[in-house]
């Protein structure tokens, strides 16, 4: 690290930039006895950082010597300042000669880092700090035996903990990933969880992540335990005191917690056979020369290496990866002697062995690495974010994470193993630090030159060095009080990286920020409140990276931003709409060519000289640019003949690198710009809200994946060519197209421009409107049609994921349903049935779709999970079979008007954990097919008008007992709840909600023993009955810790 610190120093002292100011100034001979002593102690310094690993002494000198180049390295950057020249420029001399005479008692040796290094570097690919989850190697007999202990092994507990025990690095978290993934486990349970509990047990934290893994979004951050609590059991099936069946992995490297948490044996976890040891350790040395992995010479000096390695998978790719470097035989030889032969690796020190590989780091990925600690363990890292950091601080790149994961278009999220963190907080040292208790604020010195923190305690912070300011939490935090910011301004000139998103600022940034002239990045992602940036934004001439993503308030960009030429990140451009702020104009953008990753510009509609602004913009050489938002963004006092050149899209033009682009609010009937058939590298293309009548065919654009057409209200088709014409060879034919999204398409009555439309109940033979029986999607997995009456399309038989249908033709289901997808077809080599591998189906208000039609196609929906059939007048469900969705675990069944009584053949949902039955004003009885469906864990019913719950005889619920949810809402019929409670034992929530004939509460309510939740609404007679000791039924109910009315 100090290495680079002084090559750094070196060469911003050689700059041109800085030799004008030195002559200016009168100081060349102090600057170049500065570089002069930086260069001397450069010398030394790589082996002074061996040697650190060995010797305090020398890890002490270097430790003072880095404060020193650090402060240096600010003042330089700090040079154009007069009072910084004359006070601290001899101050920094001084003290590097005084340390740099202290390496002479060491007895350093001269050396340069070799050339070879940073070509390795960029050669190898950055792939083995953890392997992924497709190419873990030898857990396949573990994985068996978990497997058989999590989807065979009949337990009498509700719950079966099954805990993995094993020290750190044996790969517990990949085992249980491993089996997490499995396509069996995912087919068996219908609700999974990932949670991770880390060294901080915050059970807030663990309940917070379980909702998010359970719903996919996180929980509003301002709620109470109690309340999150309550949201969990409400939303998701709750593990704890569920029905017989559900499965935990514990995985924990203490015997002492498997114990506690779990009454069977624990899997203790091994490590691997000499033989899998070999093959990942082959894997990973030697992927770059695989010819060496036959050379005896390698072969014998490898395996008596992997001999230490004790079958642990994160200690064999560590040390793997560090030979992987190593070229000659005599290089693994002095690493088996030397660095190998200090380590005593014994069960849990698997520290040592990662610090080894990390001491043969090349010096600047060693700060690169260090620089990570700054994230809390489990932290999910924005890859894109870090790398921006690590530019701001002159790191580079380098691969210490696992578990990445891809969302979208330069979206990349990773985690860093604990172990891997530990390390990293280990080799910062007194360097960085995580701040998120009043202590450690008190306690970090001064050296401190990162910190993540907890923005109420940055008052606390005594240190002012900074080049890193992370704020640490991700919920909304409180604005800094102007105090604050006076303190950050004051003490944080140094500042490279200033992270504050997610804070409440309220309206305009402060401008004194525009004083930290050597900030780098800016982060304001989530800042909902802040309508303004600085005025003065253009002072920060050296800033690279400005994200300010949902600053949904934004008025305006201020004027001068377009100076900024160092700009790669700019998230986000909104348009002053009416000129009254000031703001920047487009032609600002010009010389903007750097930009990186995403841009959004809005209010493109409140643009003047559209035409000659947006060619100015000069989109067209911005070749760096991965995702385009273009949203021009039309108020309802719009009027055209005050923005009369808005028909300018053409002149919008961007580089044909582009792989998203978002067109939302074109207002213009102009046809669609020619230039969107050179964009031939987009990936996902999203046209939304305009008057386009046509738009151009993406049917051979190679690389598209998805596609979404909505509100789109002229738009009469999809493709100008026949049918047959635009299908053309298979392969051209959305050869990538996964994801498919049409809505709110009103007058696109056919694909194709040459098809005439065709009425629902017409005769006319389906290949006959097609031109070909086996034209469809060859790779499509979802597919929405909302509000598009579409009567003719391509065909979807491989769809593998959702199929959802509103308000469109039943045609082209028909046509897919009766498709021969064994003959030869383009789409696919499967030989079963269309649709069969779909998960999700929602038909709703579907013209045309009869009882047989929706009877025909769930006969193929052998696969299917989840099914809702909504407004189909026009089907009877009780004369359908619905014996092949046996694996269906969710129905809902919504204003059905035939449905009387639920379908005989129901019963065959073995699966059904839930059920929903909504405005089905003609069901009188769920007798007799509800007793049978006695896995149900969720049952609601709303709406029902003519439903009747009780009667003479009828126990409803009597073989219910895995029932979790209960939620009746608007049944007039429902005049008392009968005598079933008392069966109901695992029951955690029941919802009354406007049942005006209900009375009372049945005595029977103190039989629910395990209800958290009861919620009354719209039932006036009750609100009295239920008040806290004084109701006529709170001794009933007085046991259920939650009581509550929904408004």
């Amino acid at each position: 690290i100090a290495f680079d610190l002084a090559l750094q120093l070196i060469t911003k002292l050689s700059s041109r930039a800085l030799s004008q100011i030195r002559l200016c100034w009168n100081v060349k001979n102090d600057l170049d006895n500065l570089k002069s002593t930086v260069s001397t102690i450069k010398a030394v310094l790589l082996d002074a950082e061996e040697r650190s690993v060995t010797s305090q002494l020398v890890k002490d000198w270097l430790e003072k010597l880095k404060d020193v180049l650090y402060d240096a390295d600010d003042l330089l950057d700090d040079f154009s300042t007069e009072a910084l020249r004359k006070d601290l420029l001899g101050g920094n001399k001084l003290t590097l000669i005084s340390i740099g005479s202290e390496a002479k008692a060491f007895n350093l040796v001269e050396r340069d880092r070799p050339m070879e290094i940073s070509f390795m570097t960029k050669k190898r690919q950055l792939t083995h700090s953890f392997v992924p989850k497709d190419k873990i190697i030898g857990r396949g007999d573990d994985k068996a035996a978990l497997l058989k202990l999590v989807l065979e092994f009949e337990s009498e507990e509700t719950v079966y903990i099954i805990p993995i025990v094993g020290f750190g690095g044996l790969g517990k978290t990949a085992l249980a990933q491993f089996v997490y993934n499995d396509g069996m486990v995912k087919n068996h349970f219908e609700l999974m969880i990932w949670v991770c509990v880390s060294d901080v047990f915050d059970v807030k934290i663990i309940v917070e992540n379980m909702i998010k893994s359970a719903t996919g979004k996180a929980p509003d951050q301002n709620l109470e335990m109690d309340q999150l609590q309550k949201q969990l059991r409400e939303k998701i099936e709750l593990l704890v005191g569920g029905a017989k069946g559900s499965r935990i992995i514990v995985t924990t490297r203490s015997l002492g917690v498997a114990k506690i948490t779990s009454k069977c044996q624990p899997y203790v976890l091994k490590g691997l056979s000499d033989n899998d040891a070999w093959s990942l350790f082959k894997e990973i040395a030697f992927e770059q020369r695989s010819a060496d992995s036959t050379d005896s010479g390698f072969v014998k000096i490898g395996k008596l290496i992997l001999e230490r390695c004790c079958g642990v998978p994160l200690v064999i790719r560590t040390i793997a990866g560090t030979l992987s470097f190593k070229e000659t035989k005599s290089e693994w030889l002095s690493f088996k002697d030397n660095e190998l032969a200090r380590i005593s690796q014994n069960e849990g020190e698997i520290l040592p062995t990662l610090k080894l590989s990390y001491d043969h780091l090349s010096s600047h990925l060693k700060h690169c690495f260090a620089y990570c600690r700054l994230y809390p363990k489990d932290h999910e890292i924005d890859v894109q974010t870090l790398v921006q950091f690590w530019i701001a601080q002159d790191l580079v790149e380098r691969s210490f994470f696992q578990e990445v994961e891809e969302y979208g278009i330069g979206d990349m999220r990773c985690k860093m193993h604990d172990l891997m963190h530990d390390l990293a907080e280990s080799v910062a040292g007194m360097e960085s630090s995580i701040i998120d208790s009043n202590k450690i604020a008190s306690d970090v010195g001064e050296k401190c030159r990162h910190i993540s923190i907890n923005p109420s305690l940055i008052p606390l912070f005594k240190g002012k060095k900074l080049r890193t300011l992370l704020q640490y939490h991700n919920n909304f935090s409180p604005n800094l009080s102007e105090e604050t910011w006076d303190f950050v301004i004051a003490n944080c000139r140094c500042l490279r990286v200033l992270d504050l998103h997610c804070l409440r600022i309220q309206m305009i940034l402060p401008k004194s920020i525009c004083k930290i002239q050597n900030l780098l990045a800016l982060k304001l992602d989530w800042c909902t409140g802040l309508e303004e940036l600085p005025k003065k934004i253009e002072k920060l001439v050296n800033l690279t990276h400005l994200s300010c993503c949902y600053c949904w308030e934004l008025t305006h960009m201020p004027r001068g931003i377009g100076k900024l030429t160092s700009l790669e990140t700019l998230s986000m451009f909104v348009v002053d709409k009416d000129g009254s702020h000031g703001g920047a104009d487009l032609s600002e953008l010009r010389l903007l060519n750097n930009l990186r990753g995403g841009l959004g510009i809005t209010n493109l509609g409140f643009v003047k000289n559209a035409k000659e602004k947006f060619k100015a913009a000069n989109f067209k050489e911005k070749q760096h640019l991965r995702s385009l938002l273009l949203e021009w963004k039309f108020y309802f006092d719009f009027n055209d003949d005050e923005y009369d050149d808005y028909k300018s899209l053409e002149d919008l033009q961007p580089h044909h690198n582009l792989k998203e682009l978002c067109i939302r609010g074109w207002r213009s009937d102009a046809k669609f710009p020619s230039w969107l058939s050179f964009l031939t590298n987009l990936v996902y293309m999203t046209i939304h809200q305009g008057n386009f009548k046509q738009i151009p065919s993406f049917v051979q654009f190679p690389c598209l994946k998805g596609l979404v057409i909505s509100n789109l209200t002229e738009l009469e088709y999809m493709d100008d060519n026949s049918p047959k014409g635009s299908q053309g060879e298979p392969q051209s034919f959305f050869p990538s197209l996964k994801h498919l999204s049409l809505r709110y398409c009103p007058n696109m009555m056919s694909w194709w421009r040459t098809t005439k439309p065709i009425d629902d109940d017409s005769n006319e033979d389906d290949t006959t409107v097609m031109g070909t029986s086996t034209m469809g999607f060859p790779c499509l997995s979802s597919l929405t049609i909302e509000n598009c009456p579409l009567t003719s399309m391509p065909l979807y038989p491989s769809l593998d994921e959702d199929l959802m249908l509103s308000n469109t033709s039943s045609r082209p289901l028909k046509q897919t349903i009766k498709m021969n997808i064994n003959a030869k077809a383009p789409l696919t080599s499967t030989s079963s049935l269309p649709l069969s591998k779909l998960k999700s189906f929602d038909v709703h208000k579907i013209e045309g779709l009869d009882t047989h039609t929706l009877d025909e196609c769930l006969q193929h929906l052998t696969s299917l999970k989840r099914l809702t059939i909504r407004d189909c007048k026009e089907v009877d469900l009780e004369g359908m079979q619905w014996e092949p969705l046996k694996n269906t675990s969710h129905l809902k069944i919504d204003n059905i008007p035939k449905l009387v009584s639920l379908p005989i053949s129901l019963q065959h949902l073995v699966q059904l954990k839930t059920l929903e039955i909504r405005e089905c004003h003609g069901l009188r009885s769920l007798f007799p097919v509800f007793q049978h469906l006695t896995f149900l864990e969720e049952f609601e019913v709303k709406d029902c008008k003519d439903l009747e719950l009780s009667g003479a005889g009828i126990q409803i619920f009597q073989d219910h007992t895995s029932l979790r949810s209960l939620w009746l809402e608007n049944i007039p019929k429902c005049r008392h709840l009968p005598e079933w409670p008392q069966h109901l034992t695992n029951l955690q929530g029941l919802y009354l909600v406007n049942l005006p004939n209900l009375t009372s509460l049945p005595d029977e309510m103190r039989c629910l023993t395990s209800l958290e939740y009861l919620n009354i609404g719209e039932i006036p007679q009750l609100v009295e009955r239920r008040r806290k000791d004084i109701g006529a039924d709170w001794h009933k109910i007085a046991h259920i810790p939650n009581i509550g009315l929904i408004q």
